[in-house]
């Protein structure tokens, strides 16, 4: 654990890349090869939008960085934080609970106040207006929601105290975790669920991308499941049945659209129907 923790506290920005664009090739690769479903859609044009707000949310995250790394520099320093004031305990349970209370500051908490706060959901509707979710959509971020959800991540780290290494442990785990859960890939529903005790699977999180209430509004982890069964914000429902989209905006060209996705949390809020 401490050779793992010492690689992430000086992890070059290549193999972070790397790491990004690895991860949008394989499962790029196996989407074709085990599709969920067949999808009618030419693969490039819808990719183009979501890899335009994948280069948005890095660029923001590594225009911030140095607020994350002076933050965490800072929490180590003072033994500030959540995990800094429990009993010592052994380097690979400080690191599992580091990153499982970033999993909820930064992605479960975040995730769920978007979708609970009006404005915010204006903006994280970028995410759910794709129509044909797969492992590019991980990143459909309007690059106004990146910013949102960075600060709940620095929030994160002042928190619960979690060193730099820590920090890029969490982000890296939540990037894989994020392509896999959209990958349009088929698994065996027995595989699906007995990951989703423990991780979000990609049939789980699917659920939370159906167009309409009350599923949209559920499944709001990212790592983790724990959360979402902690909190009763779990649900099921058969894969066949998932339409992905948004009911309150249907329209899927403009949904496909660069420019309408830019301008989409500006429009009146739309009130959404429920099944």
């Amino acid at each position: 654990m401490e050779t793992l923790l010492n690689y992430f506290e000086a992890i070059p920005s290549t193999h972070r890349s790397a790491l990004l664009i690895g991860g949008i090739t394989l499962f790029w690769i196996l989407e074709g090869m085990l599709p969920l479903f067949n999808f009618k859609y030419k693969k490039w044009k819808h990719a183009l939008p979501n890899l335009f707000f994948t280069f948005t949310t890095v660029i923001i995250n590594f225009t911030l960085a140095g607020l994350l790394i002076f933050t965490s520099f800072w929490v180590k320093e003072n033994n500030f934080g959540i995990i800094n004031w429990l009993p010592e305990m052994p380097l690979w349970l400080y690191a599992l609970l580091g990153v499982l209370f970033l999993d909820f500051f930064g992605a479960y908490l975040a995730h769920y106040v978007e979708h609970k706060v009006k404005p915010l959901w204006m903006v994280h509707l970028v995410h759910h207006s794709d129509h044909n979710v797969d492992t590019t959509t991980a990143n459909r971020h309007h690059p106004i929601e990146s910013i949102i959800r960075f600060a709940f991540t620095l929030a994160g780290v002042f928190i619960v105290g979690t060193p730099i290494a820590i920090v890029f442990l969490y982000q890296s785990m939540s990037l894989v975790a994020t392509q896999f859960t959209h990958a349009n890939i088929k698994m065996s529903k027995r595989v699906d669920k007995l990951i989703s005790y423990v991780f979000i699977s990609p049939d789980m999180h699917k659920i939370h991308h159906h167009y309409k209430l009350p599923y949209t509004d559920s499944n709001y982890g990212n790592i983790f499941s724990i959360w979402d069964r902690l909190f009763g914000t779990y649900m099921y429902m058969n894969r066949e049945d998932i339409v992905y989209g948004v009911d309150t905006f249907p329209n899927e060209k403009e949904n496909g659209s660069l420019i309408h996705l830019l301008k989409q949390p500006f429009h009146k809020y739309r009130n959404p129907t429920t099944d």
